[in-house]
């Protein structure tokens, strides 16, 4: 398995529908109600990142080079970015982004999963983080989703829990060494 920022692969358009297929078949959302729909959240959980911040999107690609997933990743605090303002649990959550800026989001795909991928995605990314002297990173998830145990293996905790749209979620943070 080989870890490499997307925008650095010669081909890494060619692999962007990849990216989306693990996306779609790795998000708690199966339907939508119309292509608009799904194309919105598209943009909002994955196009947001490959747009705006492909200089912290991340894949792990297999030893025949078959991507087989992504970290969607952010340098910035997402409190002060607009890019971000429709994400409305960081009222509840804003004060620990002061200790935890960086934020990611992350999927594997299912026959590749249990084998170090995510976990080598996370290591890729925190040191990015570290390398830009940020104190920590951090995700918000779903409370009960499987993932919570997976990233707390992965050195992450759980700091904070609010509801969003009726659905708690978790704010998990990591802090960096530096």
């Amino acid at each position: 398995m080989r870890i490499a920022l997307l925008k650095d692969l010669p081909d890494w358009r060619a692999h962007l529908p990849r990216v989306e297929e693990i996306f779609f078949a790795s998000s708690a959302v199966q339907r939508f109600a119309d292509d608009a729909h799904r194309a919105r959240f598209r943009v909002r959980w994955l196009g947001r990142y490959l747009d705006n911040y492909p200089e912290s999107f991340f894949v792990a690609l297999s030893e025949d080079g078959t991507l087989i997933g992504y970290l969607a990743g952010c340098l910035k605090d997402p409190r002060n970015n607009p890019l971000f303002a429709d994400l409305g649990y960081y009222a509840a959550f804003g004060p620990l982004c002061n200790t935890y800026p960086a934020h990611l989001h992350i999927n594997v795909a299912e026959e590749a999963r249990s084998r170090g991928v995510g976990a080598a995605l996370i290591e890729a990314f925190a040191a990015q983080c570290a390398a830009a002297g940020l104190p920590g990173l951090h995700l918000v998830t779903n409370e009960g989703a499987r993932n919570v145990r997976f990233y707390q293996q992965n050195g992450f905790t759980v700091l904070a829990t609010t509801l969003s749209h009726n659905v708690p979620v978790v704010f998990m943070g990591r802090q960096i060494a530096n």
